[in-house]
């Protein structure tokens, strides 16, 4: 049977291949986003249907809601992106203040708003997957912080949503090509040293990340929640 998947920021890079490769699967996809012409590009290579919505807006929460099919198997928090790369913080404490306050929403807010407007359509025996960061385990300014309290407030999310059998995980990716981040900006030597730190000597894919989240949302994995998996080929090592 047919699952009724959800992929927000599903336009482009990672949470496009997401949705490739769930409607891959014969799931029903739905991909939201701010902008509408990577999001109809994403829709007609994927099949998925899409919705735009900005998903730091509650009344806009609430419209997508209403747009929705009446049960959400599987809701994949991918809406966000390091802000400070689209201007940065100013010098001046309101200014810094400002774009520390974008990056929480952008990657905090997004997901908690989703995740709490979309209640009452997750259903049993479902999966909510947030993307994270390797940025929340590294010295990484207001976007690794946002990152940081995102895998902090999934474990809220996990005890919530455990009773009704949904799972709630994070997949945090390290450098990962084929995405709009570095918004085609990353100096080479940079690129150079992001490979050079993973343990495979190369960089991930939309594709690594897609299958990530595809098994925390299979049925393989249902007593797997409250976790972080990384995944950015060794350049974050845990034990």
């Amino acid at each position: 049977m047919p699952r009724s998947v959800l992929v927000t920021g599903g336009g482009t890079g990672i949470g496009r291949a997401i949705a490739h490769r769930f409607a891959e699967q014969g799931d029903d996809v739905v991909i939201t986003g701010r902008r509408p012409e990577p999001l109809e590009r994403a829709a007609a290579l994927t099949g998925a249907r899409a919705l735009t919505c900005d998903h730091t807006d509650p009344e806009a929460l609430a419209r997508l809601a209403g747009a929705l099919p009446e049960r959400i198997d599987v809701l994949v928090n991918n809406a966000g992106g390091n802000t400070d790369l689209d201007g940065g913080a100013g010098e001046d404490l309101p200014s810094y203040a400002a774009a520390f306050r974008a990056n929480l929403d952008a990657n905090l807010l997004t997901a908690v708003l989703t995740t709490r407007a979309l209640d009452g359509l997750l259903a049993p025996g479902g999966a909510v997957v947030h993307i994270g960061s390797i940025a929340a385990a590294q010295a990484a300014g207001s976007y690794g912080a946002a990152k940081a309290a995102l895998a902090a407030w999934n474990l809220e999310a996990a005890d919530a949503l455990g009773p009704r059998d949904i799972t709630a995980n994070v997949v945090a990716p390290g450098y990962t090509t084929g995405t709009e981040f570095f918004r085609d900006r990353l100096a080479e030597d940079r690129r150079r040293w992001l490979v050079e730190a993973t343990s495979l000597g190369r960089p991930g894919s939309p594709e690594d990340i897609a299958a990530a989240v595809e098994f925390l949302a299979s049925p393989g994995a249902r007593h797997i929640t409250g976790q972080v998996l990384n995944v950015n080929g060794g350049a974050y090592k845990t034990r």
